[in-house]
């Protein structure tokens, strides 16, 4: 059975202002799989972060919804959190509501605060539905493949090989030099092309 928790941030006062942050935390605990919903000022700190991996044991929970600002800011923050409290850390689904919600509402709390249980409970429903990852590694061959053996492709096959690496050059004539191989003399000095 999935047990979600659900983490709403106040953002200082860049969300609490506009929204309701308590409200919407009491109503997340009406959402299906949602064994514990809170609201707190600064989920991102060390103390909010301790608070979630508190929460996950105490809880036991398996995945997580935190409502706060764009995950392009925190979301690696929490998923090393979730790991660090023994989860898959791709079990956490990030919702935007200082950028989507409180700075675009900011003249009406109630239509924010709808608007922000909306998208915690788009995001309780997408965290409950998201299969796991795991990382995997592939070891890579430090050796490369060059498709031609024009002067391009007999050029890169050179460098490649300079910095240390294993070539491979691949040509579909019978010859290397491409087009350069079937010119007589070269322009502006008029040398030898071959």
């Amino acid at each position: 059975m999935k047990r979600i928790g659900v983490f709403i941030c106040h953002c200082g006062s860049n969300i609490a202002s506009t929204v309701d942050c308590h409200w919407v935390a009491e109503e997340a605990k009406k959402f299906p799989y949602v064994a514990y919903s809170t609201d707190y000022q600064y989920v991102c700190s060390e103390p909010g972060q301790d608070l979630i991996k508190q929460m996950v044991k105490e809880h036991n929970l398996d995945r997580i919804v935190v409502a706060s600002c764009s995950p392009r800011m925190h979301e690696e923050t929490f998923r090393k959190c979730m790991a660090d409290a023994g989860c898959n850390p791709y079990l956490m689904v990030m919702t935007n509501l200082r950028e989507q919600v409180s700075w675009v509402h900011a003249k009406d709390q109630k239509q924010a605060t709808a608007k922000a249980l909306d998208l915690v409970r788009a995001a309780v429903y997408k965290v409950a539905h998201v299969v796991p990852l795991k990382e995997d590694y592939i070891p890579v061959e430090k050796k490369a493949l060059v498709i031609g053996g024009g002067i391009a492709g007999m050029q890169a096959a050179l460098d490649i090989a300079d910095a240390g690496y294993k070539v491979t050059l691949v040509e579909r004539e019978a010859t290397i030099g491409g087009r350069m191989a079937q010119l007589d003399k070269t322009f502006p000095t008029l040398d030898c092309s071959a």
